[in-house]
């Protein structure tokens, strides 16, 4: 164990600019989602990405136990729905109501809006401190390069390139 304050890494990783991204599962039923901004691409053959979950929350439990998820890109005007989708204690059912969205081919929810989509089938998930990093096969991918400017995550905040 290190002395490093978890502070400390926040405050000198929140000046490393991510895009953000809703990340949906679809378990037993109910639409789970949550805001990340951990998305990265591993290997293009095959198709692989990771996002790293906070262990307590109920998105990891869904989607250990689905082993389906999605990704939705968001272009700056989807700040509202980051928002939302990364307030705790939010209702799990309903969350998605106020967030226009459609099913992939797998299920899971994908914002209209979204710069681009993927869909991924768990393929390893790998222990790391208080997060799990969850690696998926990416089966579908969809981009589209005219909705906007994308929404990024500087210094704690939303912003985008404008």
């Amino acid at each position: 164990m290190t002395g490093l304050a978890p502070t400390s890494l926040r405050h000198t990783m929140a000046h490393f600019a991510t895009g953000v991204t809703v990340v949906t599962t679809l378990e037993d039923g109910h639409d789970h989602a949550m805001t990340a901004n951990s998305l990265t691409s591993v290997s293009l053959d095959p198709p692989l990405v990771l996002v790293c979950v906070a262990k307590d929350t109920g998105w990891h439990e869904a989607v250990t136990q689905s082993g389906v998820w999605g990704i939705s890109i968001l272009p700056a005007a989807s700040r509202p729905a980051a928002s939302w989708l990364s307030t705790g204690g939010r209702p799990l059912h309903g969350q998605l109501s106020r967030v226009a969205h459609h099913r992939g081919e797998l299920g899971v929810a994908l914002l209209d809006d979204a710069l681009g989509t993927l869909e991924c089938r768990t393929s390893a998930q790998h222990d790391a401190g208080d997060h799990t990093i969850v690696v998926g096969e990416v089966v579908a991918s969809r981009a589209d390069a005219h909705r906007g400017d994308p929404l990024i995550y500087y210094r704690s905040q939303y912003t985008s390139t404008r």
